[in-house]
């Protein structure tokens, strides 16, 4: 049997004691500051923890490499701007541990790929760049111009450049996506695949078609002016830890919050802001006002539902409910909406959603009360074969209240990496648009590609069947983050040659194809030191302000290089004379980079001016601005039906999740403080009678299996947990239970992978 045949390819099965507790209804507090200084004492010393975690998310300072929620414009807290998770990651990025050349030598691919996710990330700082050959066991160093060579060889073997595919994750910046991107195409590919076509794709897909712009419309301070916000498919207490605190401002501002999700989490029930005396003594703000317990994917009846009691509202009192000024002036559609509307069974729609009647009624109430209200949303409703369907249905309820392009209100996706929202903006995207394309072309003098590239999806299937020959990832774990993972593996062992851009181990490191090479890179924390001096990068955040990030700490190793050096190495020593880009003078200054974005890509005007101000600049958003930049420069009202799912007798539908200790598919430990599990990740979370239908008790250890299209796959070994959740649901954390996700399966339109909506069995393990 092959080493790769041995390889395991998912976290493997550890005995772990798992202990459950009652979950918390209280969200941060002094818990979720001891719990921030245990990992960063854990992995810093103190001089470095004080220096570091003072200056992230500072106007000076470095971005945390964490989630994407915006910082305040102006005031930034002294005691520091950063969460509980925030600070887990600036820890595992800047730990003192090292994972140098005789880590490798010590332990082959095969030990490796026996060691969980946790144990592979706790390792360290990757120092060298190193090459795994084809047929061995352990990786070797190997010196940056002959890595550098080896990979152009590759790339310029390829009998066309479609057989290389070149993946971005959501931490590199504007400067390195911009440099990246114009690499590919000039490589002669659009095969730029993101996370994005993973998480947000069907928001970004949504929202274009109905009000013109991939991104969200509200500004921060927009939460201090509504009347109401609805939280939908979303954990911020976990995932976006820093949004409790705008919630919690605009609670104190006389906000009413609506959170809608299949189980409650403590982040939107009450929150002790660490930052206040008063948070810290135990006094807490409640954040719910109304709790929908939707079932998974009840949000299109939800909604229309609500929808369909408003227009009855409206009927009784015309003209105080629906904004007709701001229909008739900006909109598209509405007849027809009604129309769809006055067809539904408003008791059938609750039905279907888990949500009783008189909880809609609560909502609508609360939506009646002000005329303002923004929506904020994750990959709860993106994650679903019917995914554009639900940000549609998002947007159609925003635009009968005429709460879109006014202060305070709007809408919110909440990207969940630091940059992922300005990668796409740089051109990361394997279908770029005819009027950016023709940009690159004119001031670069090259034609570029024009055909579409592999999305996530695309990719898998194309490196599975041999057309993709090269994978090239910039950043990420590729194969912990995409679904249907035994397939993905694969898939990327059927490559002649894996590249990894990285900081830290992971899977994506030891599953691998023929070949395989890691190109370990600066961090944010790290100060990145050129010809012409120190650099800064740029980021944009969730709600489209760019900004620098400086980084202070030395690098983990001399033998760094950042991640536009490594763009512009690899360019020049594949492209050299096809390219007349001045690779190298952008990498002495990286100025010169921002000025090509600037002459590339609107909004980047004075770029190098802007984002030198504190908190840097907006970029445009019709959206916001009330200028809708659709096909027919409307806002358009959209027909989305309820989904129909083919639910069979003993079936049960999963969603994969979060836990406290992890952000994508980085596990910072092994506990799930606010939802009572401690010391082990491979759990479902079940309702109470659904564990007794299917046979089953607390504490039992099932196998969770997945049939698509007569192909059954199986993760072994889950301890059931009862929880509150909707009946007919149960969770799981991924990457653990990737392996249920099927890859053909995805949201119409974007292609997004169901991750929240798989149809599972149980069997005793």
């Amino acid at each position: 049997m092959s080493t790769s045949d041995r390889l395991c390819v998912t976290p493997p099965l550890e005995d772990e004691k798992i202990k459950i507790t009652r979950p918390d209804t209280i969200a941060a507090g002094i818990p979720a500051v001891v719990s921030a200084m245990q990992h960063v004492f854990r992995e810093m010393k103190l001089r470095q923890c004080v220096s570091t975690l003072f200056s992230v998310n500072q106007m000076e300072g470095f971005d945390c490499p964490g989630c994407a929620w915006p910082d305040p414009d102006d005031h930034r807290s002294s005691l520091g701007e950063y969460c509980e998770n925030g600070a887990k990651a600036i820890a595992e990025e800047a730990t003192s541990k090292r994972v140098e050349p005789d880590f490798f030598a010590k332990h082959s691919i095969y030990e490796l790929s026996q060691w969980s996710d946790y144990k592979l990330g706790k390792s360290g700082r990757l120092t060298h760049p190193m090459i795994l050959e084809a047929g061995q066991e352990h990786y070797q160093p190997i010196s940056w111009e002959a890595a550098f060579q080896r990979i152009a060889q590759e790339l310029n073997g390829l009998a066309h450049p479609d057989e290389a595919i070149f993946y971005t994750s959501g931490r590199t910046s504007n400067e390195a996506a911009f440099m990246y991107q114009l690499f590919v195409r000039q490589f002669g590919t659009n095969n730029l695949p993101d996370c994005s076509n993973m998480c947000h794709e069907s928001s970004g897909t949504a929202l274009s078609q109905t009000v013109g712009i991939g991104k969200g419309s509200v500004r921060l301070e927009d939460f201090y002016l509504t009347d109401l916000i609805i939280v939908i498919g979303q954990n911020p207490g976990t995932n976006h830890p820093r949004m409790l605190t705008a919630l919690q401002k605009a609670k104190r501002a006389g906000a009413k919050i609506i959170s809608i999700n299949p189980l409650p989490e403590a982040g939107l029930e009450r929150f002790r802001n660490p930052q206040e005396i008063s948070g810290l003594l135990g006094s807490s703000t409640p954040l719910n006002d109304l709790f929908l317990q939707v079932t998974i994917n009840g949000d299109v009846p939800l909604l229309k539902a609500i929808m369909c009691l408003l227009l009855e509202a409206e009927r009784q009192q015309a003209g105080s409910v629906f904004d007709r000024d701001f229909i008739d002036a900006h909109t598209d559609g509405y007849d027809a909406l009604i129309a769809d509307l006055e067809q539904q069974d408003v008791e059938a729609l609750a039905q279907a959603s888990g949500v009783s009647l008189a909880e809609i009624r609560k909502a609508v109430e609360m939506i009646l009360a002000g005329p303002k209200m923004i929506v904020c949303w994750a990959m709860g409703l993106t994650q679903h074969r019917n995914g554009v369907q639900n940000i549609r249905e998002v947007v159609n309820l925003l635009l009968l209240r005429g709460s879109i392009g006014k202060p305070g209100a709007g809408t919110c996706p909440v990207r969940g990496h630091s940059n992922v929202q300005g990668d796409r903006t740089m051109g990361i995207w394997e279908k770029p648009k005819p009027a950016f394309l023709d940009k690159l072309a004119a001031n670069f003098d090259f034609s570029p590609p024009r055909e579409h590239g592999h999305d996530t999806v695309g990719a898998i299937e194309a490196m599975a069947n041999g057309q993709g020959k090269v994978f090239f990832a910039m950043g990420g774990n590729f194969l912990s983050a995409t679904p249907d993972t035994e397939y993905t593996a694969r898939a990327l062992q059927n490559c002649n040659l894996t590249v990894q851009v990285s900081t830290k181990l992971n899977r994506s490191h030891l599953v691998t194809g023929k070949t395989a090479i890691i190109l370990p890179c600066l961090g944010r924390t790290e100060r990145d030191q050129q010809a012409s001096g120190p650099q800064f990068v740029s980021v944009e955040n969730s709600m489209g302000v760019v900004h620098a990030s400086r980084g202070g700490l030395p690098p983990a190793s001399p033998q760094l290089l950042s991640e536009p050096a490594i763009i512009a190495s690899l360019a020049q020593a594949t492209l050299k004379k096809r390219s007349k880009v001045p690779w190298q003078k952008w990498i002495d200054n990286y100025d010169l980079i921002r000025d090509a974005i600037e002459q590339s890509i609107p909004g980047f005007e004075r770029y190098n001016e802007r984002v030198r101000n504190h908190g840097g600049f907006y970029l445009p958003n019709g959206a916001r601005d009330g200028a809708f930049h659709t096909q027919n420069g409307k806002a358009n009202f959209t027909l989305n039906p309820v989904p129909k799912h083919d639910i069979k007798d003993g079936e049960l539908i999963m969603m994969t999740i979060r836990s406290h200790d992890q952000f994508n598919t980085t596990i910072y430990g092994l506990d799930d403080r606010y939802r009572g599990i401690f010391n082990g990740r491979r759990v479902i979370l079940m309702h109470t009678s659904d564990i007794q239908a299917q046979g089953f008790r607390p504490g039992d250890y099932v196998d969770l299996t997945s049939e698509y299209d007569g192909q059954i796959r199986r993760a072994p070994k889950f301890m059931i947990v009862k929880y509150p959740i909707a009946r007919g649901c149960v969770a799981t954390y991924f990457p653990e239970a990737n392996v249920l996700v099927p890859l053909q399966h995805y949201a119409e339109k974007s292609r997004t992978p169901v991750s929240k909506h798989v149809r599972i069995r149980l069997e005793k393990s």
